[in-house]
């Protein structure tokens, strides 16, 4: 092998040889023939001739390529030294392996899985920009030709090779191309709870250097980078990778993925594509937090800075643009297309998981105006506000047409049906009293939804309670609620909620609401007809008990009490104990809990005890109108007292 600049020259002195003369040498009995014949077969291997390839690998064998492959990387037995020679024999024989690997049948054998860990320290120890391609080819086909090489490619660390080599990558080449469908592959064909759970770092290290490629590139490998982006960063299992991003020290990551979603989004593409730019969009923002949408960052000049409201515009038009499409396509499949085509069903799953992205979205920017509002510095000028506002109208009214829709077909079960309740709620939250007739018409049917593994409603209450509790801080609201027994329901899903044996409810801020709601209504029944169930009152008040059992949190108690105190004037402790479904032992708990709202008020004059002084005087002026009527919670009280 050390005679190589000679053989070099002579092969190029030879009259096109052909196939023949290179299987003659490469079947030689000295390493200078084979080398030669090496040389040559470059042009035989160099298309997709099978039958080719297959010969000329049949005629060297597998041990001298191993021998050349070892030269190439120091460490053969052929003694090549470092320059020159190894250089030359490393792109030989990485250049006629890659070319072997065309043919499936050489790409899964045993010889050439082995040999992923060797292609991998090679791209590890900063080999030439002259071998990326091949290397990256010979591991990308192996991989695809056999499980066994992509197993062997993920065993030997190949997400750490990877990770730390993509940077280096020229812009937009064949090799970064090939190394992002490595990626794609191994989080398609491998388990991605193990590559998550095992290689959060090394993840969020390729989300940065692929997010440079999908902002800068403006050709197919821009597509490819946004769907790569967006498996990685939509799966079930990317919370350590989202958490691993939120470390990062530069988070020009983020703003790179914003300037390609921009124009993506901006530009005439397929609506598959502007699809996948909006899911990359609703992950970004999970991440880190809505005011992505309106973030300008300079990159160091790479690139002109995009305008402050741009994104935000791009993403809510295409997100209104997908939900009004998405709903009509569903009431179609639902309501008119044929129930036996066996792909509805799969067609439906489909669009309602395309909807709860757009509307994740727009929940988003709904969160995003309401808080920028409140600042006084706000970013986003008035012309922007009423364009947001507007739209956001609008898909509100088509989310009430679809519902509308359903409620005349008889359906009240669906995920599409409560994520549009969902979104209605939402945007009522920021402005109750929208669409009014509307919501006057509907609401009885939004709070009977039940999503697709509901036994009966309960989310849809959750997501209205935001509204339900403002309107009912004025008498109107109350009789809209009431008119249909909404109060009733209102009170069912607090018992689910803080009751024995009921799931827990993440967040509080949707206990309190309910309880606010409840306690509106109590406060106003003297000012128009509404009737409380007993047998309602009494799981309320049974809830209310176990719920403040053992508890410290201040607010909890004086919000319990108070709607306690609130019952208490329409009923007796007699009344009570003579109810079948009373446990005489909740009277005890409720006893302590008046006592301890009493006592805790008088000794607490923090910020938290004057922020509950209006409760404390409904629970004390409660408690001297029925105190009379209730015997043992008296009895409580007065012993505190003394």
């Amino acid at each position: 092998m050390e005679k190589n600049k000679k053989l070099l020259s002579a092969s190029s002195q030879e009259q096109a040889p052909g196939l023949e003369d290179c299987l003659k040498l490469l079947k030689g009995e000295r390493d200078e023939q084979r080398l030669a014949g090496l040389l040559l077969a470059t042009k035989f291997c160099a298309g997709d001739d099978h039958a080719s390839i297959l010969r000329v690998y049949d005629a060297v064998g597998v041990r001298f390529l191993d021998r050349l492959l070892m030269s190439g990387t120091g460490k053969g037995t052929a003694g090549a030294k470092e320059g020159v020679n190894q250089d030359a024999y490393l792109q030989l024989s990485v250049t006629i392996l890659a070319a072997m690997c065309r043919v499936p049948e050489i790409a899964s054998s045993k010889d050439m899985v082995a040999k992923v860990p060797i292609v991998l320290d090679i791209l590890s120890k900063g080999a030439g920009p002259s071998v990326y391609d091949e290397c990256y080819e010979l591991l990308f086909l192996v991989s695809t030709a056999s499980a066994d090489g992509l197993t062997k490619l993920y065993e030997s660390r190949g997400m750490n090779a990877l990770a730390s080599h993509m940077s280096s990558l020229p812009d937009g080449s064949h090799s970064f191309e090939l190394s992002m469908r490595l990626v794609q592959l191994m989080l398609t064909k491998l388990p991605l709870e193990t590559i998550y759970t095992e290689y959060p770092s090394e993840l969020s290290c390729m989300v940065a250097t692929i997010a440079r490629q999908f902002a800068l590139l403006h050709n197919a490998l821009k597509f490819e980078a946004l769907h790569l982006l967006s498996a990685i960063l939509s799966s079930n299992y990317a919370a350590l990778l989202h958490d691993a991003l939120r470390l990062m020290s530069n988070d020009n990551w983020a703003t790179y993925i914003r300037v390609g979603i921009v124009a993506v989004l901006q530009n005439r593409v397929a609506s598959a594509e502007k699809l996948q730019a909006l899911i990359l969009a609703e992950s970004i923002i999970s991440i880190v937090g809505e005011s992505w949408l309106i973030h300008q960052k300079n990159l160091l000049n790479e690139m002109e800075p995009i305008p402050v409201d741009r994104c935000l515009l791009l993403v809510l038009e295409s997100s209104r643009v997908e939900v009004a499409v998405l709903l009509n396509e569903l009431a179609y499949l639902k309501y008119e297309a044929s129930k036996n085509s066996s792909t509805v069903v799969e067609t439906i799953t489909l669009k309602q998981r395309n909807l709860a992205v757009a509307f994740s979205l727009i929940e988003k920017i709904i969160k995003l105006i309401s808080s920028v509002c409140e600042d006084e510095g706000c970013p986003i000028n008035d012309s922007t506000l009423s364009k947001v506002i507007a739209g956001l109208n609008e898909t509100i009214g088509v989310a009430l047409e679809f519902l509308q829709d359903a409620k005349d077909h008889g359906q009240r079960k669906g995920d599409d049906l409560l994520a549009s309740v969902r979104i209605i709620g939402s945007y009522l939250a920021e402005t109750p009293f929208a669409c009014k007739e509307k919501i006057r018409d509907l609401l009885e049917y939004m709070l009977s939804i039940e999503g697709e593994d509901e036994p009966s409603p309960f989310y849809s209450i959750c997501f209205l309670l935001p509204m339900l509790c403002q309107i009912t801080m004025e008498i109107e609201g109350c009789k809209m609620l009431a008119s249909f027994g909404g109060h009733k329901l209102v009170m069912e899903c607090l018992v689910k909620m803080i009751g024995l044996n009921s799931p827990k409810v993440e967040d509080s801020s949707t206990i309190f609401l309910a309880c606010d709601t409840i306690m509106n209504l109590l406060l106003k029944r003297e000012k128009f007809p509404i009737q409380f169930d007993g047998s309602n009152l009494i799981h309320l008040l049974r809830a209310l008990a176990y719920w403040t059992e053992g508890i410290n949190d201040q607010s909890v108690t004086m919000m319990a009490s108070t709607i306690c105190s609130l019952i208490f004037d329409s009923t007796s402790e007699e009344a009570l104990l003579n109810h079948p479904n009373f446990d005489p032992s909740i009277l005890n708990s409720l006893s302590q809990l008046i006592v301890k709202s009493l006592a805790t008020y008088e000794q607490d004059m923090s910020d938290d005890g004057k922020a509950d002084v209006d409760l404390h005087q409904i629970i004390s002026r409660g408690y001297a109108r029925w105190a009379v009527r209730f015997p043992h919670i008296k009895q409580a009280v007065e012993m505190m007292k003394h």
